[in-house]
């Protein structure tokens, strides 16, 4: 079964994550298929950065996400999103509308911090 779940980088006690397409009984920094996002805890608020076009692909395919992943998943959208393109919305409105949002939360995530 092809999971969609973290794997760590970065050094010793500053952890940040990939998110990968992986089969399940590789090991967590094992071999991978491929790098579907990005997941930074360590910054305020943590950043999170997704391909939503792959994830979409290897979901169709049947890869299912982790608890953790899914979480991340529906902290951004996309699971929601991932729901509507099963309905048969297109992928170029819901990436681009994922665009949007991402370059929103980044906008404001500056404002804050000012």
């Amino acid at each position: 079964m092809v999971r969609i779940r973290l794997r760590r980088v970065g050094l010793k006690n500053q952890p940040s994550y990939r998110i990968v397409v992986q089969d399940k009984e590789s090991p967590r920094d094992g071999r991978f298929i491929e790098i579907v996002g990005f997941y930074n805890p360590r910054t305020e608020p943590a950043t999170i950065t997704i391909d939503e076009a792959k994830v979409y692909d290897w979901m169709s395919k049947g890869a299912q996400p982790t608890e953790s992943v899914a979480a991340l998943l529906k902290t951004t959208g996309t699971l929601d999103r991932f729901a509507r393109f099963k309905k048969g919305e297109a992928l170029e409105t819901l990436v681009a509308e994922a665009q949007a949002a991402e370059a929103k939360r980044h906008t404001t995530n500056k404002t804050r911090k000012d």
